[in-house]
């Protein structure tokens, strides 16, 4: 399919361009849900944000292109799926699938 851009008019080029960027959302949306498809609500989870180390937490909601992780520390971060990896059971994770978590204490 081939569009000779050259010959629409200025109304048309601005309608061509926000179709374009409609879609290129619907694309980028789309290509966000099927990675959160991976990871469901309370899993633990591990991403490295710029300018951080390692950081460990549970997944806690769904957002249309994040997800909300709770890191360890108590801090809230809205996060790409793609930078997220399941994070490895430990010895301090708790191994039964009651809805009780427990919590560092200070």
């Amino acid at each position: 399919m081939n569009i000779d851009i050259d010959k629409l008019t200025e109304p048309e080029l601005i309608d061509l361009n926000h179709r374009i960027v409609a879609r290129l959302r619907l694309l980028s949306q789309m290509r966000a849900h099927v990675e959160m498809l991976d990871f469901k609500i309370g899993d633990r989870v591990t991403f490295r944000p710029p300018g951080h180390g390692l950081l460990t937490g549970m997944l806690t909601r769904y957002n249309r292109k994040t997800v909300t992780v709770i890191t360890d520390d108590g801090r809230q971060w809205n996060v790409s799926p793609s930078f997220l990896d399941k994070a490895r059971a430990s010895q301090s994770t708790q191994t039964d699938t009651s809805n009780v978590i427990r919590l560092k204490s200070s």
